[in-house]
């Protein structure tokens, strides 16, 4: 092998340990998108209020 050869041969090494690296950091810092409960559900747990009225205020009469 030359000495160019040998060259290409380690920038692909150190080409592909950089890709393998930057795979796996991203992958440790995000999370898989259905292990995440759907919108609706996440925005009913947000916006599940209960009720602070102290009596009914719509009163049926006969």
């Amino acid at each position: 092998m030359n000495r160019a050869h040998k060259l290409f041969v380690l920038g692909a090494i150190v080409f592909i340990a950089a890709l393998l690296y930057a795979s796996y950091d991203i992958a440790t810092r995000t999370t898989f998108p259905g292990s995440k409960p759907q919108l609706k559900e996440r925005i009913k747990d947000k916006l599940n209020l209960s009720d602070t009225s102290q009596r009914d205020t719509i009163i049926k009469k006969p």
